[in-house]
């Protein structure tokens, strides 16, 4: 019993643990959006406030040049998080899953030992 109840100890810290990295990947991604939309605003600020709004054009702001470069680099970011969050979301519901399933085979197994030492309890009455 005491192996069974190693593997249910580890099957659910498993699932803390991807719980856990879905939790931080999903933060991480609402950080670099805000960031994004941060420098959206400062960008389009600088832009009103330079009267030059195409990159391209020699007077261009060089803050509004980095800002956008830095919100493309983030914006980039949160994509690749995007990805490893799917892959996240995937690996914590198998190890929930196998939780269950766990849970399941356990109460099954408590059950099944509650009826025998029921049984024998009335046997030796």
């Amino acid at each position: 019993m005491k192996a069974r109840e190693s593997a249910m100890r580890l099957k659910r810290f498993t699932a803390d643990e991807m719980a856990r990295k879905v939790a931080d990947l999903e933060h991480m991604i609402r950080e670099f959006d805000g960031m994004a939309s941060d420098l959206d605003r400062q960008i389009k600020a600088e832009e009103e406030r330079t009267g030059v709004r195409d990159p391209a054009h020699f007077a261009y702001s060089t803050f509004a040049k980095s800002a956008s470069q830095r919100r493309d680099n983030l914006k980039t970011s949160a994509d690749g998080l995007r990805a490893k969050l799917e892959a996240a979301l995937r690996e914590r519901d198998e190890a929930l899953e196998q939780v269950a399933r766990a849970d399941t085979t356990t109460s099954h197994e408590q059950l099944r030992n509650r009826r025998r030492s029921e049984r024998t309890a009335a046997v030796l009455r």
